[in-house]
């Protein structure tokens, strides 16, 4: 559908109504979003809490009910008032094109018609007769080709321009008044037609954001929010879309961050959520914010894909964790269901604490309901246990931006060259948004993850501002010693437990098939599957105490029970205590063990 805005009503638009509308909308939002969290905080909240009845499991029933309500009017709100806001600062630029080159119009004495047409004076001289040249009439070349082009041929009763775009042959005349009144006409068309342009794109959008009748607010209710969302993003894509910082660095994004009007913040969250949340270099309570909206908008999108049935159950275990989870506060710092699923989370605040590790999951790790209901407990468990010994602030984030391998005969160094970059960027982020001057970073690779963190350690300059590296677990980094990993070998940290047949995997001249007890009880060299054994002496790092674990397959608990329990404390207590020490910055305090 083609806008029918006239130049007159362009010229005569009100902006500041505009902004007044998208106030309005607005203040409705946070309304709306307040009336959210009472709900959630200081009704359900509470309640849940103290009463354990079946009325009050009813209550709290209906409360989440109301509670979505709320959350659909603060989106849906927040969706209008970014699109009217949007509609009118891209308004303001054709309607200054429009009013100087009317006022140029004016100056010259020239009449300006309805449809955009100008008549010019009499002027100059006809070099034959001697005598005035005539008026005329010219119209405005829109900047197109083809029908939508007002500026063709017309009849006329003076000398005037074809109209024929750039580059055409232009007609000389002695009349003075021809050229410039060409010119201003063409101002004049060029910035209606980017006025109906916008004026198109914001009535789509605009037009799409209606509210189904009925109270429930379901999963298809939001996979409806995310066509909304994707309107009002395609609509603002100019506007907004075009100056998203992705080729700058984690703190130049900081910076474009710091330097938008808190209008233009609460657009980009309410247009591109997917985007800002998981944008190194945004600070992490706005991700968090962004990356919640999008996590509710992702699970209506993969809601009844059977294909999704997995990734769908880790969205939904995070977002119950995210709901239920006070102390300590978690931020959802990153979401999507690229690949085998991407999700970054932190419990603490990385942008206020003093101490920040980042741990990256390794080989059979995916977006899935163990993600959300046993890995993210390793984060937990590192972050109570470095409060233990720092209570200054620890932030433990678990970082799963990058598609591990999903078993032994696919784990090649792929995954961790495709991870690494993605890896030192959040890394980077982290030191641009944190705001304590003694920065304490650790990295941590378990399994498959610390070959991933090798990679990461060993590309030029190392992972940005990282203090310490933890490898758990781990079949081998990719170095030969410690000193490659750019942190200095008495900052690098292994935990090795003696029956982990990880730790023991033999180097790509062998295999993994037979016993894997002949690996254990025969070792015959430093070498694992990805380079030299970080519990080796020839490595060169610093192998901390850990339990010896269970025996695999002999013990009845799988073929790698030692391989999960660096993180606990209840089934490791030294190794979680050597962990936490380390990531609290009090290494010299560890529990070490003598390298093998």
């Amino acid at each position: 559908m083609t806008s029918g805005l006239t130049w007159p009503q362009l010229r005569d638009l009100k902006l500041s109504e505009l902004t007044d509308a998208a106030d309005g909308w607005n203040a409705a939002s946070k309304h709306a979003g307040s009336a959210r969290e009472r709900v959630d905080g200081d009704m359900s909240g509470s309640l849940a809490k103290t009463q354990e009845s079946e009325s009050a499991t009813a209550a709290v029933k209906r409360l989440k009910r109301l509670s979505e309500n709320y959350h659909y009017i603060h989106t849906e709100c927040a969706l209008v008032r970014a699109s009217v806001e949007a509609l009118g600062i891209e308004l303001a630029a054709p309607q200054k094109q429009l009013r100087d080159a009317l006022e140029d119009a004016a100056a010259n004495c020239y009449t300006v018609h309805a449809d955009g047409r100008i008549d010019y004076p009499a002027g100059g001289k006809n070099a034959m007769t001697g005598e005035l040249v005539p008026g005329g009439t010219v119209v405005g070349n829109n900047g197109l080709i083809g029908s939508g082009n007002s500026g063709l041929r017309r009849d006329g009763n003076g000398m005037y321009s074809p109209g024929m775009g750039p580059g055409a042959p232009a007609l000389k005349s002695p009349n003075p008044h021809l050229a410039k009144a060409q010119e201003i006409a063409d101002r004049i068309a060029r910035a209606l037609r980017e006025a109906r342009e916008i004026d198109d794109r914001y009535n789509s959008a605009l037009g799409k954001l209606k509210a189904a009748p009925g109270l429930t607010v379901d999963t298809r209710t939001w996979a409806d929010v995310a066509a909304d969302v994707n309107a009002v993003s395609g609509a603002a894509q100019n506007y907004l879309a075009d100056h998203l910082p992705f080729d700058k660095s984690p703190a130049d994004r900081k910076e474009w961050w710091d330097h938008l009007s808190e209008e233009q913040r609460e657009e980009y969250l309410t247009s591109f959520p997917d985007v800002i949340g998981n944008l190194d270099g945004i600070p992490s309570a706005v991700r968090d914010e962004a990356n919640r909206e999008n996590l509710t908008l992702l699970i209506a999108k993969l809601d009844g894909q059977p294909e999704s049935k997995d990734m769908l159950a880790g969205l939904k275990g995070i977002q119950t964790k995210l709901q239920e989870t006070v102390d300590p506060p978690m931020y959802l710092l990153g979401i999507g269901d690229r690949g085998n699923g991407r999700a970054i989370v932190s419990y603490g605040d990385p942008d206020t604490s003093k101490n920040v590790a980042a741990y990256v999951p390794g080989l059979g790790t995916k977006l899935d309901k163990d993600f959300a209901n046993g890995t993210l407990d390793r984060a937990l468990y590192t972050k109570m246990g470095a409060d233990r010994h720092d209570s200054d602030s620890t932030a433990s984030i678990v970082w799963l931006g990058y598609d591990a391998p999903q078993s032994i005969d696919v784990a090649s160094t792929t995954s961790a060259e495709h991870g690494a970059p993605d890896y030192n960027s959040f890394m980077d982020g982290i030191t641009a948004t944190n705001g304590q001057k003694d920065l304490h970073l650790t990295a941590i690779g378990h399994s498959y993850g610390s070959r991933m963190v090798g990679e990461a350690a060993m590309r030029p300059g190392g992972i940005p501002g990282a203090d310490d590296i933890i490898l758990l677990g781990s079949p081998g980094t990719g170095a030969d010693n410690a000193s490659q990993l750019n942190v200095g070998a008495d900052h690098v940290f292994v935990g090795s437990a003696q029956n982990d047949p990880v730790t023991w995997l033999p180097s790509k001249a062998g295999v993994l098939t037979g016993p894997v007890l002949s690996t254990l009880l025969m070792p015959e060299h430093d070498q694992n599957w990805f380079g030299t054994d970080p519990a080796s002496e020839a490595f060169g790092g610093r192998r901390f105490k850990v339990a010896d674990g269970p025996l695999p397959i002999v013990a009845g608990q799988g073929p790698t029970p030692a391989h999960s329990n660096y993180f606990n404390p209840a089934i490791d207590p030294a190794s979680a205590d050597n962990i936490a020490r380390i990531v609290a910055g009090k290494s010299d305090s560890i529990t070490t063990e003598a390298p093998r």
